[in-house]
């Protein structure tokens, strides 16, 4: 890996994408998540802020018993239950909850029989509102996102473009299960509780992306761009003694700079008496999802990511016949 700007270019030619006529909405896919917990309970009550011209939006709470202990999850994480593997394997009464629940959820949402998923969460690090999807090849989905980011009512708090970068066929994620999707994580929020300036701001990039798709579905042409992506590299575990306790904390210098570029010899540790331990990589690198809550189960203190310059094609309805691809 080198220090130079990366410049992935995806497409030269503009690409064409049938229109988008059945959205879900995902709240709850962590149960402890909250902006999209009351966001999903609200519009399952008054659905009539997702109706759009050429389309209505379906709100859907994913992990409802883990909504209602106010739990990440119940048996298992349900955001890493849609493998291929999970959900093909035979149905048995001691499956665990969230696979009983994954299944569900890809039989009614799943098999693109959704045109497009929304996955609305929380993370407690200092991430903003960033913009993740795990495919590089979805243009209309990259699009949207660079709408948001565009828009100038989205500036209440900065808007990161993000990518792990997998097949489709070996993702394990929630978002993958419709024919194009988007991840919304908003933070810093605390597990449990609603903030209101995290809640206003996931509400208002779902309804931007709800208009975006309109626009797209009466035929407006979107023009090529290029924007920044952060491509996830790999994954921090904590320092760790013989026994397998966390040995070292996130550094000061490091909690809360998420995006922000780290540099070799820069401290990220720090132990209980106070001895720095410094990063040892050799380029300048991008921390995310810094001292996240949830993943200390998982033994993630970060998550390092490289900045990619990514040009991406212009984006122009297919035409079904002579009309545009909608019902009125």
């Amino acid at each position: 890996m080198t220090s130079i700007k990366l410049v992935k270019e995806v497409m030269s030619s503009p690409t064409r994408c049938s229109p988008v006529s059945r959205v879900v909405i995902f709240g709850g896919t962590h149960g402890n998540e909250m902006s999209g917990v009351t966001l999903a309970k609200h519009w399952l009550k008054d659905p009539s802020e997702l109706h759009r011209k050429t389309f209505m939006a379906e709100p859907c709470l994913a992990n409802p018993l883990a909504v209602e202990k106010c739990v990440r999850y119940i048996d298992r994480d349900l955001n890493r239950c849609f493998s291929h593997e999970v959900l093909s394997s035979p149905e048995s009464e001691s499956d665990p909850y969230e696979v009983k629940r994954a299944r569900e959820l890809n039989q009614i949402y799943g098999s693109h029989l959704f045109d497009f998923v929304f996955d609305l969460h929380n993370t407690t690090s200092n991430m903003g509102a960033t913009l993740l999807r795990c495919s590089n090849d979805d243009i209309l989905s990259m699009h949207l996102a660079n709408y948001l980011q565009s828009s100038s009512g989205n500036q209440s708090m900065p808007c990161y473009n993000y990518i792990i970068d997998i097949p489709k066929k070996d993702s394990i994620y929630l978002q993958n299960i419709g024919k194009h999707s988007l991840c919304l994580e908003v933070g810093p929020q605390p597990q449990g509780v609603i903030r209101a300036d995290a809640l206003s701001s996931m509400r208002e990039l779902v309804n931007c992306g709800l208009d975006f798709i309109d626009l797209f579905n009466q035929g407006k042409e979107f023009p090529s761009f290029e924007t920044d992506m952060y491509r996830v590299l790999s994954r921090v575990d904590y320092p760790r003694d013989s026994t397998g306790d966390i040995s070292a904390f996130v550094h000061n210098g490091l909690q809360d700079k998420d995006y922000v570029p780290l540099k070799p010899g820069d401290p990220i540790f720090t132990t209980i008496n106070g001895e720095d331990l410094l990063y040892d990589g050799e380029t300048v690198v991008y921390p995310t999802f810094i001292n996240e809550a949830a993943y200390y189960e998982k033994k993630v203190a970060f998550i390092l990511t490289e900045k990619v310059s990514w040009k991406v094609p212009a984006l122009k309805l297919e035409i079904l016949g002579d009309h545009l691809g909608y019902s009125k």
